[in-house]
């Protein structure tokens, strides 16, 4: 399955479960799309187990190949499945960059890793699933602390979270350590897609 490419606010909807992070989606039609968008009967657990997947597949914008195989790389380390899951897709450079700020979504952050616009540890990297580890500083290029949609992004950051250690003098950041599971996707049950891929 690709990657969607479609209305964000869409998936929203019929996930009813924001996967831009800020609610706008449901503020004003917390109901799935179309015209029986409301009509729901009881969800088997297959579905439950589905649905969990799918809210955290549209939060990261993964492809199922992807996400499938990031899942299979957590499942080789120590400790529990899911919060490994999830701290390996909070640690790709697309989801660093949009955490720190410098863009709104991650659908714009990883336009600006593909255009090649962050270095880390002083190398321009451009593959948004670059996985970054705890130590590494990753900074905005010289060439776009001009890009005023860059300048209005920062500026609209009120607060990071705690992993992600901020320079604003240099538009950078050092990614300070791994995340806790109660900073991440707090509504997310990483238990249903353990429980997914176990079948």
């Amino acid at each position: 399955m690709s990657r969607h490419t479609g209305p964000q606010w869409k998936i929203s909807r019929r996930l009813r479960y924001s996967t831009l992070e800020t609610g706008k989606e449901l503020g004003k039609r917390p109901y799935p799309p179309g015209q029986h968008g409301q009509r729901r009967g009881k969800p088997s657990e297959y579905a439950l187990q589905l649905h969990e997947k799918q809210k955290v597949r549209h939060t990261y914008g993964l492809n199922e190949r992807q996400f499938k195989r990031t899942f299979n790389q957590a499942f080789k380390m120590e400790g529990r499945h899911g919060v490994n899951f999830l701290i390996l897709l909070e640690s790709r450079l697309d989801n660093l960059v949009y955490r720190a700020g410098f863009a709104r979504t991650r659908r714009q952050a990883r336009q600006l890793v593909n255009h090649g616009h962050f270095l880390v540890d002083g190398r321009k990297v451009d593959i948004p699933s670059y996985r970054v580890v705890p130590g590494q500083k990753v900074a905005l290029k010289e060439r776009a602390h001009e890009f005023e949609f860059i300048k209005e992004n920062l500026e609209h950051t009120d607060e990071r979270l705690g992993f992600i250690d901020f320079d604003d003098e240099k538009k950078a950041f050092t990614y300070a350590r791994y995340p806790e599971r109660s900073e991440i996707l707090t509504d997310i049950k990483e238990n249903l897609v353990v429980e997914f891929y176990s079948r």
